[in-house]
This record gives C-alpha cells, structure tokens and sequence, in this order.
C-alpha cells in the first residue's frame, strides 16, 4: 500500500555498481529526475560523465511525485517580481516554459502516459491573491486567465490558469532515457576530496562535480544548511472518484493539490516541515471521504522537498571557492520543470556557453530573507534540545514521525528507520538510536 502509483506501474533499468578507481570529466551524483537528466544532456552535448548513484535511480524523490511538468509553480510570479524585478521573474518564466517545451519534445517519442493538461492554482478564500497572480503574469507577457468556479467539489474564491501544461509517469520516462547511460547504483559517494569522490568500493577522478542529491551534502562550502529546509507531503489514489480533467493545487502550503492518473484520483496535501507535526494521510483521506463517500483507497506514499529561501532553486557554482563543483536543488515542489531547467544551466557552464538564464538561479545569491531566521531558529532550538537521539548530520535532535514510523530532523530534513538506518540525505551515515 505505502508505494507510489509510479513504482507500481513501471520497472527501471539496472546498472552495475562500482567495482574499481575510474576517472571521467564530468561526475553526477544523485540519480534522481535531475542527475538523469544532466547525464542525458551532457551525453547529448558529446562529453564524458559518469551518473553515481547510492541506492537504485529515481528511487527517493522522484518516485515519489504528483508527476506535474508545468511552469505554473503555485502564486509565484507576483512574489518574483516584488523580489527581484520583473527582468527576472520573466527569465525564470521562459526558462520553466522551454523545460516543459523540451518534456513535450522528448515525450512524442517515448511511452510515458504524458499527457496536455490545465494547470489551476486556486484559493479558498482570498480572490485578491489569484487576482493579484494573472496581472503579474500578464504583464511577463504571458496568458494567465482567471477562472470563477474551477471544477472542484467545493466553493473557491477563484484559480489561476495555465493552458498547455502538462503530466506523465516520470518512471517510464527514466526508463527510456536512461538506457546505455554511463551510471553507477549502489554507489554511495561518501565525501568529495580535491576533485576525487571516495566511494565504498572505488574512486571517481572527475575535472567537474554536478552535486545533484536532492540536498547538498557538502557542509564546508555554500551555507546550504542555512539556505535550504525540507518539507514532507502526503499522496494518496483513490478509485471510485469523479474524474477530473486538470492539475488542481491550492495556493496555501496546508491545501490539497489534484490530478488525475487513469481512472484514479490522486490527492496530496496533509504537509508539514520534515520534522514537524502534520495532517498526513488521515488528512487526505477526510478530504476524500467528506467529497466522494465512495471512493476506495489504492495507493499512499509520501514525497519530501527542498525548499529555498525566496522560492527560486539554486542551481549554478556550489560555492565561490568550488569553481569546478555544481549544484542543482531547492526546487521548491517542482521538480520536473526545475530539473530540465538545472540540465540545461549546468551543461552549458561545463562547456563553457552563456546560459541567459543561470543569474536568477545563482546559488551565491543574497540569503537575506525572513524564511533564514526561520531555519535560524529551528537549528538552534533542536540544536539545544535534550536528546540522545541526534541526526549524524549536524547534531539536530530528531523527531519521532508516527505516521511514517521513522526518525525526522526539522533542522535540516534527513530521515531514519526505527533502527537508525539512514533514508534522506543530507545526513550521510545512520543515526544511533537510544533509548532517552
């Protein structure tokens, strides 16, 4: 039951671990949507890399979607401007509009359910925000259209919709990319010394290092500690619900998001900091039953986030003293679009090419927003908390998820078994759990 639609649907290539020491001139590691595709574009663009990934590819994150390839990433472009300026909330509009672009190429040749779809963000109660939402993506010269009374079965104060967005099973979709890439599984890279990463059974010489783990695992350079916090939300399909013909997310973090996959409903939302309390499935499931009594459940799982601090990703120079050392994360709930975004940005600054793009994504971008003295705070409190349970990564005490059955950490996101065996990163190594 507790596994996605995706992992049910759909088996993945399998690759060799790392038996030896091999040198390369470009090393990925993480093997989820956004180091698969870094890999594909850099094997596109004619240069050597190796894919290393510590478990089985997409087998975190990635399986673990609502599977959305849009450009509509919930009420943001109103925010982008009022932050950055509208120069730059354009480019992080076009950039999302040619990944879904380049989804679209990709998908017309390969088996992967994709499919042309609205995309609505809505509002229960605040009309002024979606209003507030089309004139700011209006004025990027871009058709957002307000939308009364979008298809749901309770009352909205009004949506924002895109057309030509789009959905797809993204497994099915590595499974064709993937095939006769350069990758490594069950090779778990476990630090980064002067260009080499030491695996448990080899080395990786590598020229230039894309750090595509979800969240970064390097501590000594880029503050991502501080830049980044994880958000855990809940997915559930049902049968015997109404079908419905768009992408549905609520604009307010603790709502409920939509979309249909065949002929089941999926419904996400029940979210909370990783470490936190939240509604989880039980809230999902009073949604559903309140809406469609007869609606049976088939599928939970659960999906985990990195969220940045201004609501943009960091993709770019992991840091100004690792000029040869890239990163890709923060993607704030978008991973698909955000993904194609990162494979295009990085390759071209591996090879050398101006990216029009990359300046809204800088990494070494200023930090000074109020969501820094949020995470401020909850390293500091679970810092100091009294605990003998404590996350391996930077001493956070961890939380007890009784939904998941697992040990959280609301500082930084890492997650472990009962016994203490690692599950999300950043953490590298398992936990050692006591009894208090």
């Amino acid at each position: 039951m507790k596994k996605s639609i995706w992992s049910d649907q759909s088996a993945l290539n399998e690759f060799q671990s790392l038996k030896n020491d091999i040198k390369t001139d470009v090393l990925i590691i993480g093997g989820g949507i956004c180091g698969i595709l870094c890999a594909y574009v850099l094997k596109n663009a004619g240069v050597d890399y190796v894919l290393a990934e510590g478990k089985r590819i997409a087998s975190i994150t990635t399986k673990n979607t609502t599977a959305k390839i849009t450009s509509q990433h919930g009420l943001i472009y109103d925010s982008l401007i009022k932050q950055f300026g509208t120069e730059k909330a354009l480019m992080y509009l076009k950039s999302n509009e040619e990944a879904c672009n380049e989804y679209e190429r990709l998908c017309q040749s390969i088996d992967c359910d994709y499919e042309k779809k609205k995309a609505y963000t809505y509002s229960i109660l605040d009309r002024s925000k979606i209003e507030a939402e089309i004139r700011a993506v209006n004025s990027l010269d871009f058709d957002a259209r307000f939308v009364n009374r979008p298809e749901l079965p309770f009352d909205t104060a009004g949506a924002v919709c895109f057309d030509n967005q789009a959905q797809f099973n993204p497994l099915k979709f590595i499974n064709h990319i993937s095939k006769d890439m350069n990758i490594y599984e069950k090779t778990y890279v476990q630090r980064i010394e002067n260009g080499v990463a030491i695996t448990q059974n080899g080395k990786i010489k590598a020229e230039k290092i894309i750090v595509a783990t979800h969240f970064p695992f390097i501590n000594t350079h880029g503050a991502y500690f501080l830049k980044l916090y994880q958000h855990r939300s809940y997915v559930a399909a049902y049968e015997n619900a109404p079908e419905i013909d768009a992408m549905y997310v609520d604009e307010d973090k603790k709502g409920m998001s939509f979309r249909q996959c065949g002929n089941l409903l999926i419904a996400s939302g029940g979210g909370h900091r990783t470490g936190k309390k939240g509604g989880c499935w039980e809230e999902i499931d009073k949604y559903v039953k309140r809406y469609h009594p007869r609606a049976k459940l088939k599928y939970q799982w659960a999906a985990q986030d990195c969220m940045s601090l201004d609501g943009v990703p960091y993709i770019g120079q992991y840091s100004k003293n690792t000029p040869n050392i890239y990163v890709a994360s923060g993607f704030n709930k978008w991973g698909f679009s955000s993904s194609m975004v990162a494979a295009k940005i990085l390759c071209d600054m591996i090879t050398g090419k101006r990216n029009e793009y990359a300046p809204v994504y800088s990494p070494q971008r200023s930090i000074l927003r109020p969501q820094l003295f949020v995470n401020g705070f909850e390293a500091t409190a679970n810092l100091l908390a009294p605990s003998t349970k404590r996350c391996p990564h930077m001493g956070c005490t961890l939380k007890w998820n009784r939904a998941e059955k697992s040990w959280d950490c609301p500082c930084h996101g890492s997650r472990f078994e009962e016994s203490g065996k690692l599950i999300d990163n950043p953490a590298t190594k398992d936990a050692q759990i006591t009894q208090d």
